[in-house]
């Protein structure tokens, strides 16, 4: 017997679902129903004269949350395209980095003109021009720092306080002197001028850039020793503001160090003997260096004795030690007409003023060899 519903002579045979309504697996929810835009009439609506059987729901309305976090959307959206669009727009150029020129340095050697003279460190600081000279970094005495129209007195002071880091680092650290450190000196470096300082360093060149004596005080441990910790130092700085984003400072000292022989063994008392490096550097901040604590070498003026007149100036400092006498030549001869790269090294005589006495220390003044500014 054919179930209720169904014809007569039964289900079609097609019929999908063996018979079954092929919409009986739906399953409408109250969630559906409430979204149908769609709505059947009451028994009672239908009484009346409704021809339609259903009839339209007004649209659903967003809550106020959603609404609002569509709006936020929008003005992010609104946001953003107007930054992209001024960028693209801005007539404003980006600031153009500013290239750090390469140091430029010059090493002068200054010869003997007799046997150097040995003896104890005391004895012969006592009679020379460093014996009242201050010790180590008590002879880098900064100036006050002012205010300059570009640049304010914390601004200053930093580019005085690194120029001393470096001469300290560069000119009075027992590792850098003996080469057995360079760190200290690098990381004061502007990053643009490692490459300069590393090649100086690794593979020197009388070229006028790639001098070691340029950059740093360094000795050749195998040959030479600090035969007195206490290295005597004299000397000025003083700064300028050379544009609206450049500082220059200009340090002058004079560094009086006691060697002897690095043989090793007992030293005698009458080993030790006197070496004097003077050394005029240039160095330039913008407002990056000094924010950093760095600082850039601009130029490298080095007079440095007793010292034989060498053929070039690369390498090392090579100091005449208690005894020893430069060779009776000069320096390389020059030819004015080979226009090829410079072979001949500059190359002074040393000649060391006399002592003051205590007598006149308050009103004379220093001799005219000593004074910040000569130059031979």
């Amino acid at each position: 017997m054919a179930d209720r519903g169904e014809p007569p002579e039964g289900p079609p045979e097609n019929a999908p679902g063996g018979g079954e309504d092929e919409y009986r697996s739906l399953v409408f929810d109250e969630s559906f129903v409430r979204a149908a835009r769609l709505k059947e009439f009451s028994a009672q609506e239908r009484i009346a004269d409704h021809t339609p059987a259903v009839r339209s729901l007004p649209p659903r309305r967003f809550r106020g949350g959603s609404r609002a976090a569509i709006v936020l959307v929008l003005l992010i959206a609104l946001a953003f395209g107007t930054a992209v669009y001024m960028g693209f727009r801005n007539p404003y150029q980006a600031p153009v980095g500013r290239k750090v020129e390469p140091l430029r340095s010059t090493v002068i050697p200054l010869a003997p003109t007799g046997t150097v003279p040995g003896g104890t460190a005391a004895a012969l600081l006592a009679k020379s021009p460093a014996a009242h000279f201050a010790t180590g970094a008590a002879g880098i005495n900064p100036p006050p720092a002012r205010a300059t129209d570009n640049f304010s007195n914390n601004q200053v002071a930093a580019a005085l306080a690194t120029v001393e880091s470096y001469l300290v680092a560069s000119s009075l650290d027992p590792d850098v002197l003996t080469g057995h450190a360079l760190r200290p000196v690098e990381k004061l470096l502007d990053p643009d001028q490692t490459a300069q300082f590393e090649r100086s360093m690794n593979r020197p060149d009388d070229d006028g850039q790639h001098a070691p004596a340029g950059w740093v005080v360094h000795f050749d441990p195998t040959k030479v020793a600090l035969a007195d910790p206490d290295i005597r130092v004299r000397g000025t700085l003083s700064y300028s503001e050379t544009g609206a984003d450049s500082l220059e400072v200009v340090s002058d000292h004079t560094f009086t160090y006691v060697l002897r022989p690095a043989a090793p063994g007992a030293q005698r008392a009458g080993d030790a003997s006197l070496f004097t490096v003077r050394r005029e550097l240039h160095f330039r901040f913008d407002p990056e260096d000094l924010r950093l604590h760095r600082l850039e070498l601009r130029s490298s003026y080095v007079q440095a004795g007793p010292e034989a007149c060498p053929t070039d100036t690369a390498g090392t400092l090579r100091p005449l030690l208690a005894g020893e006498r430069a060779a009776p030549r000069g320096p390389a001869g020059t030819d004015p007409y080979d226009t090829g790269q410079p072979t001949a090294a500059l190359c002074g005589t040393l000649v060391v003023s006399s002592p003051r006495t205590p007598a006149h220390q308050g009103s004379e003044a220093p001799p005219a060899s000593s004074r910040p500014g000569n130059r031979p």
